[in-house]
């Protein structure tokens, strides 16, 4: 109970010190992409959701509000998460779709202090706005998964309600995803965030028992919608996954329940 009072604290000293960083008019329809962990391929589902979007004529927007683990490229740090999300909506990399970057793959609070630096909600919320007054849907995909912190006590749910975005949660396949989702999904509404649905990332074509009974254990116990499995593929050229799981999206006739959920159909 009393790390849930400090949570308390902390979110409302941020909205005291930034008043104008909550209730904004958010003119963009949109989601946010969390995971279940870091490395489930949230970037991946995000990038594919937005081509997905763009084959089908949606004006698509992208975000990634905090990148770690960023290397330097022609005298700047360089987000590869960022590129690949701009790719895939058509559009370029500019300081709305990524504000945050930062060398050290750590968590993005230390990683800001490490760069001397603080990462500030009124800032992202600035920019999300400002990406709506141009994109019909916006897609902003987290950092890690939704209890990362990013400054002082605020997490990156905190974000997710702050943004006022509905939720979907990546998770992998494999033994122990069952836990790690439902734990996801569970924290996410206890925090007050919206989950619109789950949608399980790099399934395999041969599944073996644990794989091949965690889609229905995950869709019948986590409350929200399982939206799409998406199936591994073997190509090693993250755009050319993107487009062939974009593909795939667009011809699987389950596509439109997902599409729905999120507003577009």
């Amino acid at each position: 109970m009393t790390w849930n009072f400090r949570r308390r604290d902390a979110v409302s000293n941020n909205r005291s010190m930034n008043p104008g960083a909550v209730a904004m008019d958010m003119k963009a329809k949109g989601i946010f992409i969390t995971g279940t962990d870091t490395g489930v391929g949230k970037t991946i589902v995000a990038s594919v959701l937005a081509r997905l979007l763009l084959n089908k004529g949606v004006n698509v927007g992208v975000m990634k509000p905090v990148t770690t683990g960023c290397r330097h490229l022609e005298g700047r740090l360089f987000s590869a998460d960022a590129e690949l999300l701009a790719w895939s909506a058509g559009i370029t990399v500019s300081s709305e779709v990524a504000p945050y970057l930062f060398k050290e793959p750590i968590a993005p609070s230390a990683a800001a202090e490490l760069d001397h630096s603080k990462i500030e909600f009124s800032r992202i919320i600035a920019a999300y706005h400002r990406l709506s007054e141009k994109h019909d849907f916006i897609i902003v995909e987290g950092a890690g998964g939704l209890m990362v912190p990013l400054a002082g006590g605020l997490l990156v749910s905190d974000l997710v309600v702050q943004l006022a975005l509905p939720l979907i949660v990546v998770a992998r396949p494999d033994l122990g995803t069952v836990n790690h989702t439902l734990l996801t999904c569970f924290a996410a509404r206890g925090l007050g965030c919206n989950v619109k649905g789950t949608i399980i990332n790099n399934y395999p074509l041969n599944p073996d028992l644990a794989s091949s009974t965690a889609p229905h254990l995950i869709d019948s116990l986590s409350g929200v919608p399982l939206l799409a499995r998406l199936p591994s593929i073997t190509e090693t050229d993250e755009k050319t996954v993107v487009e062939q799981l974009a593909d795939w999206l667009m011809k699987e006739p389950t596509t439109r329940i997902l599409l729905r959920e999120i507003g577009i159909e």
